[in-house]
């Protein structure tokens, strides 16, 4: 009888593990998962490089590696003979470029800094129109509700970009378009059914843009909102102050990187905007720096045309670098 005990209990069913008698650990052969989760168990760097190493190449390579070509292309000289560019390096086109203390230069500068105006523009109105969109989404209306108008918010971004530019082409068109409305008048929708358009120009660049890059300016402000504690707009009414005086002192100061953080998206989006300026301007006026690389990119010139479009991106450069010491990356 014993002896029967003594030799089942050797026996180890199929599919279980052995306890060993000395060290109290599983013994046998492991999954290759559970090896893999050792692997990377307690190192942090090692998972995140792993899993973000493949994406964050391709990003470097592509973004980065076409501003780094774009920079190169600018340093060649140009031959004056076949008009191509040769094998030789210069920083003539460079300096030409960014002498903007030469008379012939000043016309492109004017754009570019012209262009930086109207992304600042832009910049502010999509701020007026979002603080109180936010500020109703995030604090007055009820929870049940918040999703729906957050997702409504998004819904333009779900329509292509071509397909909005050539929306509002068709809405700001003025009488006598090739947009006009039959049967309700000459022009676009504006002129059919208000009586008035801001036709193509300036007017329409500006309004289509609020209208393209709004939700990058509601998201972060409304994120800075949500995150913002009641308590302390309780305790600014108790301490009396008045609804501005709350908005100046406690919420302005607090929402200050959110605000920062989609400046960013909302400038630098309308900077490097292109097609619908030109879209909605229809040709009349180079307003736009856009319109500057395009006729400058068909030049025989096209190391100095490349290094005209630097102009752009030292200006975002000076921007991002402003916007870091106001904490928005904080809140990217």
């Amino acid at each position: 009888m014993g002896e029967r005990l003594d030799r089942s209990a050797g026996i180890a069913e199929p599919g279980t593990t052995q306890i060993s008698a000395t060290g109290g650990r599983a013994s046998g052969p492991s999954h290759p998962v559970r090896a893999i989760n050792r692997v990377f168990h307690g190192r942090r760097r090692l998972g995140a490089g792993s899993l973000l190493g493949a994406p964050l190449g391709w990003m470097m390579f592509v973004y980065v590696g076409s501003l780094l070509l774009l920079v190169v292309s600018a340093l060649y000289r140009l031959d004056p003979k076949t008009q191509k560019p040769t094998h030789d390096l210069t920083t003539d086109n460079l300096v030409a470029a960014f002498k903007f203390w030469d008379p012939d230069v000043w016309p492109a500068v004017w754009v570019f800094f012209r262009t930086a105006a109207v992304a600042m523009l832009v910049t502010a109105i999509c701020f007026v129109i979002a603080l109180p969109v936010a500020f109703f989404v995030a604090k007055v209306a009820p929870r049940w509700i918040r999703r729906g108008l957050i997702v409504a918010m998004l819904m333009p971004l779900w329509a292509g970009y071509l397909v909005k530019g050539y929306a509002w082409r068709a809405m700001v068109s003025p009488a006598g378009g090739r947009f006009a409305a039959a049967g309700q008048g000459e022009g676009g929708f504006l002129e059919s059914v208000f009586g008035w358009s801001p036709g193509f120009g300036r007017t329409a660049i500006v309004v289509a843009l609020v209208y393209l890059w709004l939700p990058f300016m509601v998201l972060p402000i409304y994120a800075g909102l949500d995150r913002l504690p009641p308590s302390l707009l309780d305790a600014a009414s108790d301490l009396g102050a008045k609804p501005f005086r709350t908005f100046r002192s406690v919420i302005l100061p607090m929402l200050l990187p959110s605000v920062a953080a989609g400046s960013i998206f909302t400038f630098s989006l309308t900077l490097g905007d292109y097609i619908v300026p030109q879209i909605v301007n229809n040709g009349q006026e180079r307003f736009m720096f856009g319109t500057i690389i395009n006729a400058t990119l068909g030049a025989p010139n096209q190391p100095l045309a490349a290094a005209y479009t630097l102009w752009p991106l030292v200006i975002i450069i000076l921007y991002l670098v402003a916007m870091k010491r106001a904490g928005a990356f904080d809140n990217l």
